[in-house]
């Protein structure tokens, strides 16, 4: 994943558009941004109040699976089941997929 463009480069870029009565189009290839980069920020600091970049997350799952000593006695239970069978009497939606990954 791309890392975010820094604060400073954020603060410049704003600057230039809001207080130095820069546009958009001029500031993007002043600073060789896009417009849309530009545009975005403007609606972030709009809605917050501020343009910081937002946290890095790590593209991952959602563990639907959480409880695991639930997990363990659920397998005990069931475990002559197949994996699809077992996923439709898991308590949540979830796919045989994820119980082949708990397992």
């Amino acid at each position: 994943m791309p890392k975010p463009y820094s604060y400073d480069l954020r603060q410049k870029v704003i600057q230039a558009i809001e207080l130095d009565g820069m546009n958009k189009t001029e500031a993007a290839q002043v600073f060789q941004i896009s417009r849309n980069t530009i545009n975005l920020w403007l609606q972030r600091k709009a809605s917050t109040g501020d343009y910081q970049a937002l946290p890095n997350q790590p593209p991952g799952n959602d563990h639907k699976i959480t409880d695991w000593e639930e997990f363990r006695k659920f397998v005990e239970v069931n475990g002559d089941k197949t994996q699809a069978e077992m996923a439709n009497l898991w308590s949540q939606k979830i796919s045989e997929r994820t119980i082949s990954r708990a397992f």
